[in-house]
C-alpha cells in the first residue's frame, strides 16, 4: 500500500494563498528541516528577503529533492544533477509573478522573476527554491547596475576568518572613495560586501571600478589578497572576485538560504560584527530571532531615498593604475565571448607565449 500523502498547505502571504505541495518533505537531513519549515523561514524574515530582490531580475536556485548527501547541482555539461539554475520564469507561474527580460553575455535574452511581493518568495520556495541569486540591477534600467558587489573569496588553505581580517581595508579603500559598504556572509566561507552605486554605468564601468578597488586592497594587503583570476596562481589568499560583477553573474542574495547540511543563510551584519561572527551562527533555525531583534541591516540598500554613490573615483584610480602601473583589464569567465581589452584568456601554464 501506498504512503499517504500529506496535503498541500495553504499559506496567507499578505493577501494572496500560496499553496505548499508536500509540506512535510525533509530539505534538509542533518537539521530535519521540511520543505514547510523553509516557506515559513521565508516568511520570519519576509521585509529582509523582499527588500533584497524586489523589482530584480533574479534567477533561482531550485532544489526540489532538498538537500541530500550526494545531491549535485545540474551544470552545462551534466543536466541530470538533482538540483538545477531557473533563468527563465518557469511555465505555470501565477498571475502576480512578474518579471524582467534580461540579456545574456551571448546576446540571447529571457525573461527573469522578478519579485514585487512576498508571495513571489514563497510561491518560489515551494518550487524548490533556495538560494535566490537577485542580478545587481532594478528592472527600471536592467543595463545600469545599481550596485557593486565584492565577493571576499577565501582560496584553499583560507577561511572566513581570513576574509574578516581583510573586509576592513575594503571599506577603508571605499571610504577613501566617498562610498560605504553593507557587510554580509555568504552563508557559506566567504564574506560579501555590498556598495549602491548610482545607477549610470555600464556593467563594463562597474566591473572595472571593483577590479580598481580590488588591486589597491591587494597593494595593501599584498600576503593576503589576490586579483589573480587563475586558481593555479592564487596561492593561500582571499580572492577579490571581480567577476562576480560581470553581467550575468550573480551573487546570493540577503537571506537566501544555502545548499549546505547545515542550512546557513546569507546573513547581514553590522561592521563591528565583523570580527565576531561565524556563517555557522546564522541558519533557518536562529535567522528568525536575530531578525525580530536587529531587523533589516540591508534596509538602506532598498529603500527608494537610500544612499547611491558615484564610482567615477574608482574609474579614475583605474585609470591611474593604467598610466603609472601598466593594469589593464582581467580575464573574464570561460563562457563569456572575447571582450574588448581583454588580456588572453589562457590558463599560464598551458600559455606558450608567456614568460616563465
Amino acid at each position: 500500500m501506498a504512503p499517504t500523502k500529506t496535503p498541500a498547505v495553504e499559506l496567507d502571504v499578505q493577501g494572496r494563498t500560496v499553496r505548499v505541495s508536500s509540506p512535510d518533505k525533509v530539505y534538509f537531513p542533518a537539521r530535519g528541516l521540511t520543505k514547510l519549515d523553509v516557506v515559513e523561514y521565508f516568511l520570519s524574515v519576509g521585509d529582509g528577503i523582499l527588500g533584497a530582490l524586489i523589482d530584480r531580475p533574479t534567477t533561482l536556485e531550485r532544489w526540489p529533492k532538498g538537500v541530500f548527501e550526494g545531491a549535485k547541482m545540474a551544470t552545462r555539461a551534466d543536466s541530470t544533477g538533482d538540483a538545477f539554475y531557473q533563468k527563465r520564469v518557469p511555465q505555470g507561474a501565477p498571475e502576480y509573478v512578474e518579471t524582467a527580460r534580461i540579456a545574456f553575455p551571448s546576446g540571447r535574452t529571457a525573461d527573469e522573476v522578478c519579485p514585487t511581493e512576498l508571495a513571489v518568495v514563497a510561491w518560489a520556495a515551494n518550487l524548490g527554491t533556495i538560494t535566490f541569486h537577485p542580478w545587481p540591477v532594478s528592472r527600471a534600467d536592467v543595463e545600469a547596475p545599481d550596485q557593486m558587489r565584492i565577493d571576499l573569496d577565501p582560496q584553499p588553505g583560507t577561511d572566513f576568518t581570513d576574509a574578516v581580517r581583510v573586509a576592513p581595508v575594503v571599506r577603508e579603500v571605499l571610504q577613501e572613495m566617498g562610498m560605504e559598504g553593507w557587510p554580509k556572509t555568504s552563508g557559506g566561507r566567504g564574506l560579501h560586501i555590498f556598495v549602491p552605486i548610482e545607477p549610470q554605468w555600464t556593467f563594463t564601468q562597474a566591473r572595472r571600478a571593483t577590479i580598481a578597488l580590488g588591486r589597491e586592497v591587494e597593494r595593501r594587503l599584498p600576503e593576503q589578497v589576490t586579483m589573480h583570476w587563475w586558481k593555479e596562481e592564487r596561492g593561500r589568499k582571499i580572492f577579490i572576485d571581480y567577476n562576480q560583477m560581470a553581467r550575468d553573474r550573480t551573487i546570493a542574495s540577503a537571506y537566501s538560504v544555502r545548499a549546505n547540511p547545515r542550512a546557513t543563510v546569507s546573513a547581514p551584519l553590522r561592521w563591528d560584527e565583523v570580527p565576531d561572527v561565524h556563517p555557522d551562527d546564522f541558519d533557518v533555525t536562529t535567522m528568525p530571532a536575530r531578525f525580530a531583534e536587529v531587523g533589516d541591516l540591508f534596509a538602506a540598500l532598498s529603500a527608494v531615498d537610500g544612499p547611491a554613490y558615484s564610482i567615477r573615483p574608482l574609474l579614475d584610480l583605474a585609470d591611474k593604475d593604467e598610466r603609472d602601473h601598466g593594469h589593464q583589464d582581467l580575464p573574464y569567465p570561460p563562457e563569456y565571448p572575447k571582450m574588448p581589452g581583454e588580456p588572453k584568456r589562457v590558463q599560464p601554464s598551458k600559455d606558450r607565449d608567456r614568460a616563465h
